[in-house]
């Protein structure tokens, strides 16, 4: 993966400033039960790379009197971390909220029958990733029985109270197909999915994410296998929105690897590009007031972030 850090490197985004931390985003690590094109991370079941207890142990400890009141835990699928509970357990105790990236299917693995009851009693938000509201684009994304595990894992999350009104939040994401695509208007595909959701499956859910493809990792090398690498790249660059540069993630956000290494966000990680500019670069010697004002550390592929209306963790940027 990091042989594509020359092409990334060389940029001309330009340089942007951290604002008042407000989350704690987490990266357990790269084992998932899927190998999806679009990940950046290169995840699958055969990643051995997993958080060590003591870096949990460092990342609770730490929260304990930080003022954060966001844990963004991510993967990989982070519930196969063996301290998942854990960690959520105890972050919940201390009055933070959890929010986890879940992939859906891996709540319909054997040994998971309980985690989205786990989830429901701890109040964690899910922001669940699904492609599409059709079957055959999932599959050209995910492939095998993916689709069918995930309709029935969200009507077990719609009982627990998941995607009501007044319930617990579930949120989806959509991501593009692989090629030079940008998200579609957030709101008209939000609307789109709560039809067809509800529709065929009888399905709800609060809101739908749409996140542009970062290019690196599994889906840079779908690109490049279909010769639209550069082409993707330029489209970035040449969609570039200024107004969508106050709300970037990067800005308001801090990732923690799965090594306890600190990045300005998990598509750095994924390149192995930790801070820098002085601050800490590591949970043990993490401190906010170092971390405020910071220059966030960037490359080409921050453009997939400003492109159009914007994309992050939580969306588009701009409605």
């Amino acid at each position: 993966m990091h042989a594509t850090l020359p092409l990334l490197e060389s940029t001309d985004f330009p340089p942007i400033r951290r604002s008042r931390l407000q989350t704690l985003q987490v990266n357990l690590g790269y084992r998932c039960n899927q190998s999806c094109l679009h990940c950046h991370v290169n995840a699958g079941p055969h990643r051995r790379e997993q958080m060590a207890r003591q870096t949990i142990d460092e990342i609770i400890a730490f929260l304990q009197g930080s003022g954060i009141k966001s844990l963004d835990v991510t993967g990989g699928a982070p519930e196969l971390h063996p301290d998942f509970r854990l960690l959520v357990e105890s972050v919940h105790s201390l009055g933070v909220h959890v929010i986890d990236r879940c992939n859906l299917t891996i709540l319909n693995e054997p040994g998971f029958a309980d985690m989205a009851g786990f989830l429901a009693r701890n109040q964690v938000e899910i922001v669940a990733s699904l492609p599409c509201y059709l079957e055959e684009n999932v599959t050209a994304m995910r492939g095998g029985e993916c689709f069918a595990k995930s309709v029935s894992v969200l009507r077990r999350l719609n009982e627990l109270g998941y995607g009501l009104a007044d319930g617990l939040t579930l949120d989806l994401v959509f991501n593009p197909a692989v090629g030079p695509n940008l998200p579609p208007s957030q709101s008209a595909l939000e609307a789109d999915y709560k039809r067809e959701m509800n529709e065929r499956y009888g399905i709800l859910f609060n809101r739908l994410l749409t996140i542009t493809n970062v290019p690196i990792g599994r889906y840079l090398d779908e690109l490049k296998e279909k010769g639209q690498d550069r082409q993707y790249m330029e489209l970035l660059a040449d969609s570039f929105n200024p107004a969508t540069v106050d709300g970037l993630m990067c800005r308001h956000q801090v990732n923690i690897g799965w090594d306890g290494r600190l990045y300005d966000c998990d598509f750095n990680q994924a390149l192995g590009l930790p801070v820098n500019h002085g601050a800490p670069d590591h949970i043990v010697d993490f401190d906010l007031k170092q971390m405020v004002h910071r220059q966030v550390v960037t490359g080409k592929h921050c453009f997939a972030c400003t492109a159009g209306a914007g994309s992050s963790c939580g969306g588009a940027l701009e409605t």
